[in-house]
């Protein structure tokens, strides 16, 4: 459903979740006195200038003066759009987003969202009633699948016949069968006629990060092929993208500490059904970068299961290729090789839970794979096997961001060939543009370092708003000063208004308030920088008062001035009229 997402909700929201979990989600960051400190992700750096603030729930780098909220930090650092990021904290937080009517941002899918849903719910019932269903459950109960799972995951069938879904959603309404076209349940041929895409299969419903079902898979009960058939690209659903299963892993599991990434969807439902509920699949394509950003959003570590056959290892290659551009200090990937002929499915079902989960524990670290994998076929105790092995890293290594992570493989590297081997810088990404540096600096007025008074306790309100609360004690202030005519007043008493209004609002949520306004990046900018006080709320409310004072004085000599000034005009009229 299209709508804005109320501001009451995203100061609710922000209140909820934690940015400094949120953020140690994806880096390790470490305490340092009121905050917690890292190497800036959005720059390269070798001494930490990345911090976050728990009171201000507000990130900010003194040095390339990155900086913002839970919801900027996912938009930066994961690329998320802004209704993506409130949505992906709405979750971890167990909130459902709610929208404003009458408002739309971006298309509407929402009949594409429901015709999915009859979908779903059709095939699942045709798997309970149909008069063919008794070869569709033969098939689970010969898999070993539970009536339990096959509801959890709300397995379906598409009994035999070209156009059992088209009848049942469409019927005669060529307008419905056109949408069934668009999103997937129907393929059309020559001539413009449609037909059903999934028959006489086993359904597997995807469903996205909410829940909505988005596409779905099919699998034959026989030797029919393709084996299994996916849903094609549509407006909501990006095969590239999305993983099977990763919706039901985190409803399962809040506290998702690492994912386990299998080749297919019944290895996924049969490993929840033994209890091991962190395991998604990929959509019958390679895991994509994508894949592996969702990942690393929701978990610090994954770990891949392979085939230990060739096809195996040469698909764990390729993993590794992938995963090296977006290793970052804080991030893991670790491979796991099956015994030849075995499947996760099988694995499970022979050596149980505890079994599967000591080999998860025993896979390899991608450093030990990468270099055992580099060493295969040539012989590094002499100078042209250690030759080879660092032509074939360099370009590897150099592939990954600059980080402890990358020095440290580089040096494995170098105390594995004997030399040091020059490794190059990864080409820039496209991501979040680098700010040069802006620190919080006054204004030189005639040999005197002076900032303006307006930008001064804007300042201090957007780093601690709690000041509001301190001067409206005891009746406040006169509220004269808002009467200034000068640059910085209206935002500064729009501001004072909005905390006062909400006076539990923290750094982040404020500036969210803002985020739509031309006034935003000053106000991050301002809530990044330094100042004297920053560590003492009662200094911090004792200089925005005399600031304000000031402000006050100002207007008061500023009146006194007019009234002198009308003073003397009237008096030279009078002389004149005399």
């Amino acid at each position: 459903m299209g709508g804005r997402i109320p501001s009451q909700f995203i100061d609710e929201l922000l209140r909820r979740v934690d940015i400094v979990d949120l953020i140690e989600s994806r880096m390790t960051l470490k305490k340092t006195g009121v905050n917690y400190q890292a190497l800036c992700p959005f720059h390269s750096e070798k001494t930490p200038s990345f911090n976050v603030n728990p009171e201000k729930q507000f990130y900010h780098c003194f040095g390339c003066g990155a900086s913002g909220t839970a919801i900027g930090f996912l938009m930066e650092h994961d690329n998320m759009g802004f209704v993506e990021a409130v949505e992906e904290l709405a979750q971890r937080a167990g909130l459902e987003v709610p929208r404003e009517a009458g408002y739309r941002e971006g298309p509407d899918h929402g009949d594409l969202y429901d015709l999915l849903e009859k979908a779903s719910s059709t095939y699942q019932g045709w798997l309970r009633n149909h008069p063919e269903r008794e070869r569709a459950v033969a098939y689970l109960k010969q898999r070993g699948l539970s009536g339990a799972i096959a509801a959890e995951y709300q397995l379906g069938y598409a009994p035999p016949g070209w156009d059992n879904i088209k009848k049942t959603l469409a019927g005669t309404d060529t307008k419905l069968a056109d949408k069934l076209v668009l999103c997937g349940l129907l393929t059309t041929k020559e001539g413009g006629h449609s037909y059903d895409r999934f028959r006489d299969r086993i359904i597997f419903p995807i469903r996205d990060a909410r829940g909505r079902t988005i596409g779905f898979g099919g699998r034959v009960m026989g030797d029919d092929k393709p084996k299994y058939l996916n849903s094609p690209e549509t407006p909501v659903f990006h095969k590239g993208r999305e993983l099977y299963g990763l919706y039901e892993a985190r409803k399962a599991q809040r506290k998702l500490t690492s994912i386990l990434v299998v080749e297919g969807y019944m290895d996924v439902i049969a490993l929840a059904q033994f209890g091991v509920r962190h395991a998604v699949a990929t959509l019958g394509t390679a895991t994509s970068p994508d894949h592996l950003e969702k990942l690393f959003r929701v978990v610090s570590e994954v770990v891949f299961c392979f085939d230990g056959d060739q096809a195996g290892r040469d698909a764990a290659w390729k993993a590794l290729n992938t995963a090296l551009p977006l290793m970052r200090d804080g991030r893991e990937v670790r491979f796991l090789f099956l015994p030849e002929g075995e499947d996760p499915d099988s694995l499970i079902r022979a050596e149980g839970k505890e079994g599967l989960e000591r080999r998860i524990g025993e896979a390899l670290p991608l450093s030990e794979y990468l270099f055992r994998r580099l060493q295969e076929g040539v012989d590094p105790a002499s100078l042209e096997g250690r030759s080879k092995i660092a032509q074939q890293a360099e370009p590897l290594i150099g592939s990954i961001p600059q980080s402890v992570y990358r020095d440290l493989l580089r040096q494995r590297l170098n105390q594995l060939v004997g030399v040091e081997v020059a490794v190059a810088s990864p080409q820039p990404q496209p991501g979040p543009v680098q700010r040069p540096r802006r620190s919080f600096r006054p204004k030189r007025r005639g040999g005197d370092l002076t900032i303006s008074l307006q930008r001064q306790a804007i300042t201090i309100l957007v780093q601690c708003p709690a000041v509001v609360a301190a001067c409206e004690e005891g009746g406040g202030l006169s509220q004269r000063w808002r009467m200034l005519e000068e640059p910085g007043i209206p935002l500064l008493a729009e501001l004072y208004d909005r905390v006062r209004g909400d006076p539990g609002l923290t750094t982040a949520a404020l500036l969210e308030h803002w985020r739509e306004r031309s006034e935003y990046n000053a106000l991050r900018k301002l809530a990044g920088s330094e100042l004297a006080m920053a560590n003492d709320p009662d200094a911090l409310a004792a200089e925005f008062i005399g600031a304000l004072k000031q402000m006050e004085g100002r207007y008061d000599k500023l009146e006194k001035d007019l009234k002198l000034e009308e003073q003397l005009r009237l008096a030279l009229e009078r002389q004149r009229s005399g």
